[in-house]
């Protein structure tokens, strides 16, 4: 008998996942997809357990798009003390009160950088994703990785090569081209850089995942740790930039909450909060059956993928009222847009604040901006508006 599931192909799921996982939650919570050669998992509380129960599925998925792509496997798809042990180097930066200590000082003077040039444009129009959304995520992230002489245009060029990586469950020879092109410069531009971290070790976070917790002169390898820094580039630059861009989107097309929002300015972490719900900006985290496992009503095959799809949980009927409908006055809960378990976004609170922080600078100073086309979001590992387009 054939399954829902046998029906979804990419393009749908590109086009617009939610109301396939609407219906996957219902009726087919655990649905074997062979368009995505994977299991997609749909429901909250089974998202929970694939990617808690460690005994029961492993990070590590060898079958995966970011470790064919990255040259794995990377923090996303290691376990145990490998992954605690490389986790605690990247966690040096971004534990919650590490970060309040040196986010406002180091995103506002960006926004307000990009925000002028926005200003000084004659059309006052502008396409805020490229021109000012992006640019303030990369370099954000960039300076804390030791690469903040780079250009926002060159880092934007790498997190858009490597998303397409990272999505080629379709083995799609030019996505998989594009990403090694990209994956060609960041290793030519990272080596040298990395070399020197080794020998003279600075307070960045590449430098960190180098030698953090290991003895002196023994740090980790380069090839070691250049899939993850990957990893790190493509979902700490990307999911930022593009939840604000959502954020932004859901405000102007409502407008009853773009008022709000100007009224109660300090309401932003709560617009911030219920955007990444609304919609996820990373679609899934990938996992791997260590056994035959009984879930949703289907037995898992040892060794299948599986992808945990936490843009679905988000929108769980079982958890949220009206879950399709964006509302930041919505009762504040905790939802699975930054993952669960062990590889919970390490980046979660950096990504929150950059978030704020870009949106309440461009809000302050374009209050009566309003769209000028129609919002299109696309994708779903990786979800966003495919354009943001405005004027003032």
């Amino acid at each position: 008998m054939s399954t829902f599931g046998e029906y979804i192909t990419i393009a749908d799921l590109e086009r617009d996942p939610y109301p396939i996982y609407a219906t996957l939650r219902e009726y087919e919570p655990v649905s074997w997809v062979p368009s995505v050669n994977c299991w997609l998992v749909t429901r909250a509380k089974d998202v929970e357990i694939v990617t808690t129960k460690t005994e029961l599925f492993t990070a590590q998925a060898p079958d995966s798009p970011v470790d064919r792509s990255f040259g794995g496997p990377t923090l996303m798809t290691m376990d145990g003390k490998e992954h605690l042990e490389l986790r605690r180097a990247l966690d040096a930066k971004f534990r919650p009160r590490i970060v309040a200590s040196y986010i406002d000082e180091l995103v506002r003077p960006i926004a307000l950088e990009w925000l002028d040039r926005l200003l000084t444009q004659e059309s006052r129009t502008a396409e805020l994703i490229t021109e000012y959304f992006e640019p303030i995520s990369v370099l954000s992230l960039g300076s804390i990785l030791g690469i903040g002489n780079l250009t926002a245009e060159r880092l934007q060029d790498w997190f858009h090569g490597l998303a397409m990586g990272a999505t080629n469950f379709e083995g799609d020879p030019a996505k998989a081209a594009e990403n090694d092109r990209v994956a060609a410069d960041i290793e030519f531009e990272l080596r040298p850089r990395m070399q020197r971290m080794q020998d003279s070790p600075d307070n960045s976070t590449i430098s960190s995942l180098l030698n953090h917790g290991c003895p002196v002169g023994q740090g980790r390898t380069i090839d070691y740790v250049l899939p993850s820094i990957k990893v790190i580039i493509l979902g700490g630059m990307q999911e930022p930039g593009h939840g604000a861009a959502s954020c932004l989107a859901g405000l102007l097309t409502h407008p009853d909450q773009w008022t709000y929002i100007k009224e109660n300015p300090d309401r932003w972490d709560d617009a911030v909060h219920e955007a990444l719900r609304w919609m996820a900006p990373i679609g899934t985290m990938q996992a791997t059956a260590t056994r035959d496992v009984e879930l949703g009503g289907v037995t898992i095959p040892k060794g299948d993928l599986v992808s945990a799809v936490v843009s679905s949980a988000c929108r769980d009927e079982s958890l949220f009222t009206k879950p399709e409908k964006f509302n930041i006055r919505r009762e504040r809960k905790a939802n699975a847009a930054f993952g669960y378990g062990p590889h919970f976004c390490a980046g979660h609170q950096f990504a929150r604040d950059l978030e704020r922080i870009s949106l309440s600078v461009l809000v302050e100073a374009l209050p009566n901006m309003s769209l000028t086309a129609p919002v299109e979001f696309v994708g779903w590992e990786f979800r966003a508006p495919k354009e943001l387009l405005i004027q003032w």
